[in-house]
């Protein structure tokens, strides 16, 4: 399987030599601090999920000072509500224009309640960032939308990946890149297991996915999704549901 890149908060010289050499990515939010080098792949958080959001103007005003890097940017995110795609939606619509105006690839965070079933929106962000609960981010209707955003050639992220498990089904469902809090307490002594994750992943062969409706909530069973795609969610072989969560 391809492995997601890391991104991480680039805090220490280690893990700022791991994002120069490509090996992980590099994440911002606005109060967050670090600093980011040309060339570095990156992206930007806006830190509601901490409630820590400075609001739009300050956001972009961020922006406007970053734009020297901004071919190196995977993605922006739009200010969101967590867990809550209505208003998530009606949150992020117009910011994901003006993020795109300021030079970036826009990403809209999916929240509990999104599905291929109430989303008509292709056309309005670049990047789909995987966020919401744990029962969404492990439910059918997440692994659907990765999907579509794949077929339809939209990067996919996922937020708060803290384990080889999770890191594993963020792979097996198509994300292109993760990030998580894992190396934030004691990441240079964390970093070679990051590294591990990776390599664990590019040496798998790749799995059919089990039904991932998730296990602790079956309101996200997905029935039949509107729109075609090209995963196939089967019956799991047996061992893999253990393996992948």
């Amino acid at each position: 399987m391809r492995a997601p890149i890391y991104m991480t908060p680039s805090s220490t010289e280690p893990i700022r030599e791991q994002i120069r050499a490509g090996r992980l990515g590099a994440i911002c939010t606005p109060r967050q601090g670090n600093k980011l080098e040309e060339g570095w792949e990156f992206c930007i958080d806006n830190g509601a999920f901490s409630g820590r959001y400075v609001g739009d103007d300050e956001f972009l005003r961020l922006l406007r000072k970053l734009r020297h890097l901004r071919q190196w940017c995977r993605f922006v995110v739009a200010p969101d509500v967590p867990f809550n795609h209505p208003g998530t939606w009606r949150r992020s619509r117009d910011m994901l224009r003006r993020i795109r105006d300021a030079g970036f690839p826009a990403a809209l965070a999916a929240q509990d309640l999104m599905d291929l079933d109430t989303w008509d929106h292709d056309d309005d962000y670049d990047v789909l960032f995987i966020a919401g609960t744990d029962a969404f981010k492990l439910s059918r209707a997440a692994a659907a939308l990765a999907a579509y955003a794949v077929e339809i050639g939209k990067w996919v992220h996922m937020g708060r990946v803290s384990s080889l498990k999770r890191y594993r089904y963020a792979a097996a469902i198509g994300c292109d890149s993760v990030d998580g809090t894992y190396l934030v307490k004691a990441p240079d002594k964390l970093l070679p297991y990051v590294l591990g994750w990776r390599a664990d992943v590019e040496r798998q062969e790749p799995v059919s996915l089990p039904d991932i409706a998730d296990f602790r909530d079956q309101s996200y069973l997905l029935t039949q999704p509107r729109r075609p795609t090209p995963l196939e969610v089967d019956v799991a072989a047996p061992g893999l549901q253990e393996a992948l969560f």
